[in-house]
């Protein structure tokens, strides 16, 4: 038996054609077989070999958060912790954020899976969600992203958003 990223490889490095796919794939990997804890597991980015003994959490299941509705995914990140949602990560801006509360016009159709972890607010940019993505500490304020919320659903933070219950 060998451990495999599931949840990062399914979660956060979907490609543009199989981003739904690969979410509820890895969702209802995690409601059948669990997910061991990161202290347990830590991530290493390789195949491993499985320790069966291992505790793990299972999920029951999932909840969808409604598309555009950015208070239902306030609500979940508070309730449930962090949300796996699909955005479009295409934009220039988007692929060399640095720092402040990202926000840009018609950003497109989702094409990257990240996970909103929390929101806050700046004095002069206004309300933002924080999003980790996968591209490494390197990117963006070591590896997250702050973008406007409750601005038009910005690049479509809600259109996929799902988080396991």
């Amino acid at each position: 038996m060998q451990l495999i990223d599931e949840m990062k490889e399914n979660l956060v490095l979907a490609k543009k054609n199989s981003l739904i796919i690969r979410k509820f794939q890895a969702l209802a990997y995690t409601k059948s077989y669990g997910i061991a804890s990161e202290l347990r597991y830590p991530y290493v980015g390789t195949v491993q070999r499985c320790n069966p003994q291992q505790e793990i959490v299972k999920n029951s299941g999932y909840l969808n958060i409604p598309k555009g509705d950015e208070s239902a995914l306030k609500s979940a990140v508070v309730k449930y912790g962090p949300v796996v949602v699909g955005i479009n990560a295409s934009k220039r801006a988007f692929r060399f954020y640095k720092n402040g509360v990202f926000s840009v016009d018609n950003c497109g159709t989702p094409d990257h899976a990240v996970l909103v972890v929390g929101y806050g607010k700046h004095k002069k940019q206004g309300e933002y969600w924080i999003v980790k993505n996968s591209w490494g500490s390197g990117w963006g304020k070591d590896g997250y992203i702050h973008m406007a919320r409750n601005k038009g659903d910005m690049c479509g933070i809600t259109s996929m958003a799902s988080v396991p219950t």
